[in-house]
């Protein structure tokens, strides 16, 4: 019996192209087992987005080694792809194969190749070399949980100053409508009842004369089956009035979007190259909240970036404050080699960076319990998804539309039902309690 393991590093992307790695294995005939046991094969796909991200991905790949010194060791993904075109080889990754970002769906074929030949191989493209090919990548899971990522576009273009993933990506390239159409088809007979979409840089999906990334939205809201579509990270340029308008239509989308920031503060966007302001940041959120009513709206921050003072920092508390997001990923600013903020002028201590996401945390929380609060009472919809302990009592755990997780007892299996009723309180701070307002069974 042939055994595989698979780590995964990184962004939903990355879960997305691992779990398409592993289905292929699977397909040759391969068990999937624990990254922690033993395996003749181990498949690590790496992540690049910080300095501490190439060493996590380093340190799997040698992991994988200590766990079986004569397993073949494939290291995936976009560590891979900045390495290689630093000139790094196989032998410098300690592993046997190396794949990069538009190569993946060859994984089988190489890993056959290597027990022939037992000749170390690096399948990297030059993936800066003009506008690659959409690298079909097709997946449809057995039903083990009640939500799904559909990658429905790759690349970046926007070349933030922080950001190495334009260069480990490639410039942006949008995947078949019928091909990410055909996906959602199967995954709604498997049981799935979610969706979301996502992409590097998912707002720029594009295809000449056939679509846009709306006109996959509205596909996928034809899809039986499928209850619910969520849209992966937006870029704020996106809430045009027309889109907005648009999506408001669909009965499926979930009211919750997350809306990518960085800053509050113009100064400091405009050193991030970030390609919007502060006031098309808030035109946007007020367009969704014209539409949608009290949609659940987050972001992600980024403190302490170089040169931020101050007062730029405080500019981004009094945004953050005025937009009321539901809830904010904040993460310290951290060199990343190869990026043009990382040779920037004014970089800051850690303790001053820890100190600005400290207070920064705190305000996301006061934020996400307002939101919270404001559920109280309020029809949703949930979908189930698992039986968990909390305090020592069995609970059924699920999401309603806004991405409010909430709780009930119940003895039945409510594993990928959807159910209306209202939220009744505060289980714990980020866990809500729920009533059904009749029992259905689905």
């Amino acid at each position: 019996m042939k055994k595989a393991a698979l780590h995964n590093l990184g962004c939903k992307v990355n879960a997305y192209e691992t779990e398409v790695m592993e289905q292929l294995l699977r397909d040759d005939g391969y068990t999937i087992v624990p990254f922690s046991e033993e395996a003749d094969v181990y498949v690590i796909n790496t992540c690049s987005v910080t300095n501490i991200a190439d060493r996590k991905s380093r340190q799997m790949i040698r992991r994988a080694k200590s766990k079986n010194p004569d397993a073949i060791v494939v290291a995936a993904g976009c560590y891979v792809q900045t390495a290689t075109m630093a000139g790094k080889s196989p032998e410098d990754f300690d592993c046997d194969i190396l794949i990069g970002n538009n190569e993946k769906h060859r994984l089988v074929e190489e890993i056959n190749a290597f027990r022939i030949s037992c000749r170390k191989e690096a399948l990297i493209d030059d993936i800066n070399d003009g506008v690659p090919e959409y690298e079909e990548l097709f997946r449809i899971l057995p039903k083990e949980h009640t939500r799904a990522f559909v990658k429905i576009q790759d690349g970046c273009n926007q070349f933030c100053s922080y950001c190495i993933i334009p260069y480990a990506r490639g410039r942006v390239r949008s995947r078949d409508m019928e091909s990410i159409l055909s996906e959602v088809r199967g995954l709604a007979q498997n049981g799935f009842k979610e969706v979301v979409l996502t992409g590097i840089h998912v707002t720029s999906y594009h295809i000449p004369e056939e679509a846009e990334f709306i006109d996959v939205i509205e596909a996928v809201e034809q899809i039986p089956g499928i209850e619910r579509i969520r849209l992966g990270s937006l870029e704020p340029q996106v809430c045009t009035e027309e889109f907005c308008k648009r999506l408001s239509a669909l009965k499926k989308v979930c009211p919750q979007f997350h809306l990518s920031m960085q800053s509050g503060c113009d100064a400091t966007l405009l050193r991030m190259n970030r390609k919007y302001d502060t006031k098309g940041f808030e035109e946007g959120c007020k367009r969704l909240r014209t539409y949608f009513a009290d949609p659940a709206i987050t972001t992600d921050v980024i403190v302490g970036f170089p040169g931020e003072t101050l007062e730029e920092f405080d500019a981004t508390v009094d945004f953050v404050q005025r937009i009321a997001f539901y809830e904010m990923h904040v993460f310290k600013y951290s060199k990343r080699k190869g990026t043009r903020a990382a040779e920037m002028e004014g970089q800051l201590s850690e303790g001053e960076k820890e100190k600005r996401s400290a207070k920064l945390i705190a305000l996301g929380n006061e934020l996400a319990h307002d939101f919270r609060s404001r559920q109280i009472q309020r029809e949703c919809a949930v979908l189930f998804e698992e039986e968990t302990v909390i305090d020592g009592e069995n609970y059924w755990t699920g999401f309603t539309e806004k991405y409010v997780r909430v709780a009930v007892r119940s003895d039945k299996n409510l594993k990928n039902t959807l159910h209306t009723g209202r939220i009744t309180g505060f289980l714990k701070p980020d866990i809500m309690t729920f009533e059904f307002f009749t029992f259905e069974e689905n």
